[in-house]
């Protein structure tokens, strides 16, 4: 079997059209699994490996790389064709999978990581590009939304499959696994993707300058991000002139981009207001949610006592929500026509969502955190499908893949973000929450340095914990029954009051993302790309 020949995605044979797309979400799974497995055998690694020092580091550079390809790759397959990218990003990746299983060391391990995350960010925005070509807008909706419930699939069972190949064969087949699922996602594309490439522009050059410039502003962006309040503080040297370089080369960017033929962003595209409200939508959404989501489990082990395997599973009422929403959404919207309704609807459902998680304290019950989360999970499946199709509705297919990227480029600053600035909001809050919650004899018995020791350890927060906060108080002579009582529960109590302002803030950026969507103009959702691919000059639609 060889793959279809054809002038066009159009012109391509069902059977063609179904085994290209499962070829494409078994990539896409193939990535997502990735992030959930690794993180689920991430304490074993450090046990062998040590250096600890680079355990946030492997998840990082993971994230930088793949988010600083995705505008050059999505620009590059709108020229040259998706098939040679996206099996190179198999490829890739499944070479880098494999140096990670090798890794020797915990600084081997950080650079590997950071060569699987190049090739996962190609695959993550071929594959939605792919699925743009493939289908027109009017059928894409049902499409997209099994796509997005890809991830929320992944974070179901990839911490089960992390957990069993850790405990059984060993945690280098966390990065092992990735070569056989990668050959039969290779096997697919080579054999049935066609390679389709768009007539190139007159004089086409790649543009150099906008690439570099681009990464160089995105990486120390997303490391001053990643580490500030966490490894260093905000106002360190490190965090404060890395982010002064990436506001720098940012501004270069901007300016190379302004100027270049070919850029790898084109800049007219954020004059379109569709495009715009989209990306702002999509940005705000993802920061929300990542940052939300993090600190989910932490108050259910933390503030309600909860076991580790209870937190860790507290997450999956979301992810199933949204994994079905996400697939009810995409067939609503390829039924219906319209995609609006479903930004608004799942903008304001996921903000009352949050609001609600906003109102939990220590005497909040399981269920209702379990009916919380859920809510959330299904007002963020609910607006998924629409911002890839919005956007791609909106452009010339001549720049889907570029307009596509754009959409996972924005998600993925804006997780960082919202990571980045609600851990910091937490740390800053709960020291001085927790010395409010102790007992005013407490308070009296124990010196101020003394109490900001016990709380920038922070070792009390979780269960496993509780013996090192023994250790702590019995070497300052304070371990009684009652003053570690008084302890666990001023930690609980700080705990929910600070995470209370993370979960406030969570749900103003998404009441501000739900008064977006109702800015977002929809125009009627075109049922070919035929007339797209006839067009010699890529443009936008609706400017």
């Amino acid at each position: 079997m060889t793959a279809p020949r054809s002038d066009a995605y159009h012109d391509l044979p069902p059977r063609a059209v179904l085994a290209t797309v499962i070829g494409v979400m078994i990539a896409m799974l193939m990535a997502a699994l990735d992030q959930t497995i690794v993180g689920t055998a991430m304490p074993r690694i450090i046990s062998e490996l040590h250096g600890f020092e680079h355990y946030s580091a492997v998840i990082t550079a993971y994230m930088v790389a793949a988010t600083a390809i995705l505008p050059i790759a999505g620009k590059l397959s709108d020229v040259y064709g998706r098939k040679p990218f996206i099996l190179g990003g198999v490829v890739w990746f499944m070479a880098a999978s494999a140096l990670c299983g090798f890794a020797d060391s915990m600084l081997e391990l950080v650079i590997f990581r950071a060569l699987q995350g190049l090739g996962a960010g190609v695959m993550q925005t071929m594959a939605f590009t792919t699925i743009a070509d493939l289908y027109p807008p009017a059928k894409r909706g049902r499409v997209i939304g099994f796509a997005a419930s890809v991830f929320g699939f992944s974070s179901v069972i990839g911490p089960l499959i992390g957990g069993f190949l850790t405990d059984g064969p060993g945690w280098r087949y966390a990065f092992y696994v990735n070569l056989p699922v990668g050959f039969v996602a290779l096997a697919i594309l080579h054999f049935c993707f066609p390679h389709i490439r768009a007539p190139k522009a007159a004089n086409f050059r790649i543009d150099y300058a906008g690439s570099l410039s681009l990464v160089a502003s995105i990486v120390p962006l997303l490391l001053a991000l990643s580490w500030g309040g966490r490894d260093y503080s905000w106002t360190s040297p490190l965090i404060l002139s890395m982010a002064l370089a990436g506001v720098l080369f940012a501004a270069l960017f901007v300016s190379v981009e302004l100027r270049a033929p070919h850029p790898i962003v084109d800049l007219a595209l954020f004059r379109n207001s569709i495009v715009s409200i989209a990306l702002s939508t999509a940005f705000l959404t993802s920061a929300a949610m990542f940052g939300a989501t993090l600190f989910i489990p932490l108050f259910a082990q933390s503030v309600l006592g909860g076991s580790a395997t209870e937190s860790g599973q507290i997450l999956m009422p979301l992810t199933l929500s949204l994994l079905l929403t996400a697939i009810i959404a995409g067939q609503g919207i390829t039924r219906t026509g319209h995609y609006r309704p479903f930004a608004i609807a799942g903008a304001a459902v996921s903000t009352v969502g949050v609001l609600l998680l906003t109102r939990m304290d220590p005497s909040t019950s399981y269920l209702v955190l379990v009916r919380n989360v859920a809510i959330v999970g299904v007002g963020l499946g609910a607006a998924m499908p629409v911002f890839n199709l919005a956007v791609q509705n909106a452009v010339e297919a001549r720049v889907a893949g570029a307009a596509t990227s754009m959409v996972q480029f924005v998600r993925s600053i804006g997780g960082a973000l919202g990571i980045a600035v609600f851990g910091s909001v937490l740390a800053g809050r709960f020291s001085p929450e927790f010395s409010r919650a102790l007992p005013a004899d407490v308070v009296s018995e124990v010196s101020p340095a003394r109490l900001g020791a016990l709380a920038d350890a922070q070792l009390y927060m979780t269960s496993a914990g509780t013996k090192q906060l023994e250790a702590i108080l019995t070497g300052f002579g304070l371990h009684t029954e009652a003053m570690t009582s008084a302890f666990r529960q001023a930690a609980r109590i700080a705990l929910a009051a600070s995470l209370q302002d993370v979960f406030e803030i969570a749900a103003a950026l998404l009441l501000a993302a739900t008064i977006l969507t109702l800015f977002l103009r929809e125009i009627p959702l075109r049922k070919t790309n035929r007339r797209e691919l006839e067009l010699k000059e890529p443009r936008l639609i609706d400017a």
